[in-house]
């Protein structure tokens, strides 16, 4: 009998590396790891790569991509040097195999802070395997099917996360982090209505149906990952808990699991 329990998926707002600077929502972080069982393995799907087709990530331990500039140098000293998941790799080659959609690989590319940022403050002791794979697109629909068929890992103990943010404007962010604005606020609230209705629809058409979704989303990557947690959990209706709330220089971090 296979004992190992099936795991949420979830979409993370996972914030820029000063995220380690906020006591907040690193304590949030550490809780809901805490309160997960242990992952035999997790799979990262970050707003911060995307590649036509789907890419694989290092399945060894290879440096961390530092991919964002003008921060101070001690966040570029961070290490998160988890075993590679070579095993999973395999596992999501067989499930995302379909004709005329090819996977590639990207040996030496290491994880973004989309994916190590979070998983620095869930999983401290980099114990765990872990490999990220690219979105081959930004389409909701696609990145539902996407997740669908990532669906069986749940079942193998694999952690799927999403990790995008749940409102992404740095050009009009508070940087000051005293408000929020309405348009981030107004957008977190139908997001938090969305999910609990289960309006899947209007999930995918969130740059029709939302509030203020351009302001929200001027660009859309940071969104799409949520469709991937998504769609590993739409094997019924959809069971969801928003387990991070509040705002971070006005953005929502909102994050969800998705059971």
């Amino acid at each position: 009998m296979n004992d190992v329990p099936k795991l949420p998926s979830l979409f993370l707002s996972h914030g820029a590396p000063p995220l380690a600077d906020d006591p907040v929502w690193t304590t949030q972080l550490h809780t809901l790891a805490a309160g997960l069982d242990r992952p035999t393995a997790i799979l990262v799907i970050s707003a911060h790569w995307e590649n036509a087709p789907l890419a694989i990530g290092a399945t060894r331990t290879v440096p961390l991509y530092y991919d964002f500039y003008g921060f101070p140098e001690r966040y570029y000293q961070v290490t998160y040097p988890a075993p590679g998941a070579p095993e999973l790799a395999e596992s999501v080659r067989k499930l995302l195999a379909a004709p005329g959609q090819p996977i590639v690989d990207d040996p030496d590319r290491g994880l973004d802070h989309g994916a190590y940022v979070p998983l620095v403050e869930m999983y401290p002791d980099a114990d765990i395997p872990v490999l990220q794979i690219s979105m081959p697109t930004l389409d909701p629909a696609a990145l539902l099917d996407v997740g669908r068929r990532l669906a069986p890992l749940r079942d193998e103990g694999v952690l799927i996360i999403g990790s995008g943010f749940s409102t992404h404007n740095l050009r009009r962010a508070d940087w000051s982090n005293s408000s929020v604005p309405t348009w981030s606020s107004e957008f977190d609230h139908w997001l938090q209505e969305s999910l609990a209705s289960g309006a899947v629809d209007d999930l995918v058409a969130f740059q029709d149906k939302a509030p203020a979704p351009h302001l929200a989303h001027p660009t859309t990557e940071h969104f799409a990952p949520m469709f991937v947690a998504l769609g590993a959990a739409m094997d019924k209706d959809i069971d969801n808990d928003s387990v991070i709330e509040g705002f971070w220089l006005g953005l929502s971090k909102r994050s969800v699991a998705f059971a």
